[in-house]
C-alpha cells in the first residue's frame, strides 16, 4: 500500500460520514500492508488521527491528512495523537479546536478527551456490543464491571434497565461516567458507580444483586490490578454468586494474542451453567487480517 492508496481510502471511506463516530482508517488489523500504526476517526467536529509507532513517512502522512482535511472541510480541526511518545501528546495541526466534542453514537453523547490522555474516554470498536446492551436491557438488573466511562451503562439505561452498577478501581473515570449520563439526560438514580477494585470487592458487588445482564470488558492487561490470562477465571468462578436465575453475560476480550476460545474454556471450566450463544459481530470499518485477534464479544446465557 501507498501513500497514494491512503488518501484514496481516506476520501472514499469519508463518503456520507455525519456526526457520529466513524472510523475512517482502520490499519490495526494488518490488512493495509505497512500501516499498522495507523488509525484516523471522524468525531463529531474533529478528524483524529493516531499514530501508534514511529515511521519514516511520518510528516508525509500528516500532511495528507493536513490536506484532506481542508478539502473535505466537514470538521473544525484537525488532531493528531503521538501514541508511541510519553504521555502520548495529542496536537492540533489544523483549524481550531471546539469548545465542545463528543463521541456521538445512535443518538447518545460521550464526554471525550484529545488533548490531555492516552485513551479518549471511548472505544468506538464496541458499538455493536453496546447495541447489544441496549436491546436486552429493558426491565433488567445491569452489572458493569471494568465500566470505564460506562458506556455500557448508558446504553443499558437508555434501553430501560431497571439500574445498573459500574464498577471501577478508578474515580476519575467514574466520573466521567456519571456525567455521560447527565449529557444524554438519564436518570441516575436507578445507576451506582462503585469505585472499588473488581477482583477484591466481591461482597460489595454481590449486595446489589441478583444481576439479570452482566458486562465484563476488562483490559487485557493493567500493570498491578488486571492480567486477563491469570485474572479473567476468577471473575468467571465467582459468577454464580450474583447471577439472576436466567442471566446473560457479555464477555469481551481485546487481547490479540488470546482466541474466543480461551473465553468458552473458561466458562466451560469455571461456570457450566452458562450456555455459549454468540459471538458479537464487529464493525466492517475495523477489519482485521485475523478475525481471532479482533474484538472478541462472546454471549452466553444461564440455563435455569
Amino acid at each position: 500500500m501507498s501513500l497514494g492508496d491512503l488518501k484514496e481510502l481516506l476520501v472514499s471511506n469519508s463518503h456520507g460520514i455525519n456526526e457520529e463516530y466513524t472510523r475512517i482508517f482502520h490499519g490495526r488489523g494488518n490488512t493495509y500492508e505497512g500501516y499498522r500504526f495507523l488509525t484516523v476517526d471522524s468525531v463529531d467536529k474533529v478528524l483524529f488521527a493516531v499514530l501508534f509507532e514511529p515511521c519514516d513517512e511520518e510528516d508525509a502522512i500528516v500532511s495528507i491528512l493536513r490536506d484532506f482535511f481542508c478539502a473535505e472541510g466537514k470538521w473544525e480541526a484537525l488532531v493528531v495523537q503521538q501514541r508511541y511518545l510519553p504521555s502520548s501528546p495529542s496536537s492540533v495541526i489544523e483549524g481550531e479546536f471546539p469548545n465542545e466534542t463528543y463521541a456521538i453514537e445512535n443518538g447518545l453523547k460521550y464526554r471525550i478527551n484529545f488533548l490531555n490522555a492516552q485513551n479518549i474516554g471511548f472505544f468506538p470498536d464496541m458499538k455493536l456490543g453496546r447495541e447489544f446492551v441496549r436491546d436486552h436491557a429493558q426491565g433488567k438488573k445491569v452489572l458493569n464491571l471494568f465500566s470505564y466511562t460506562c458506556s455500557f451503562s448508558v446504553a443499558a439505561i437508555s434501553g430501560g434497565a431497571v439500574s445498573v452498577v459500574n464498577v471501577d478501581m478508578n474515580k476519575n473515570v467514574l466520573s466521567v461516567g456519571r456525567e455521560n449520563h447527565r449529557l444524554n439526560a438519564l436518570d441516575t438514580k436507578k445507576v451506582e458507580f462503585m469505585p472499588y477494585n473488581i477482583l477484591k470487592s466481591w461482597s460489595r458487588i454481590r449486595k446489589e444483586g441478583p444481576y439479570d445482564l452482566i458486562i465484563i470488558d476488562p483490559p487485557s492487561f493493567q500493570k498491578g490490578s488486571f492480567a486477563a490470562t491469570s485474572d479473567y477465571e476468577k471473575i468467571i468462578r465467582r459468577l454464580h454468586e450474583f447471577a439472576a436465575e436466567e442471566c446473560i453475560v457479555l464477555s469481551a476480550l481485546n487481547a490479540p494474542e488470546l482466541n474466543s476460545g480461551f473465553i468458552k474454556t473458561l466458562f466451560c471450566d469455571n461456570a457450566p451453567e452458562f450456555r455459549y450463544v454468540e459471538r458479537l459481530k464487529n464493525l466492517d470499518s475495523f477489519p482485521e487480517k485475523e478475525e481471532e485477534r479482533s474484538l472478541k464479544n462472546l454471549v452466553f446465557k444461564k440455563e435455569p
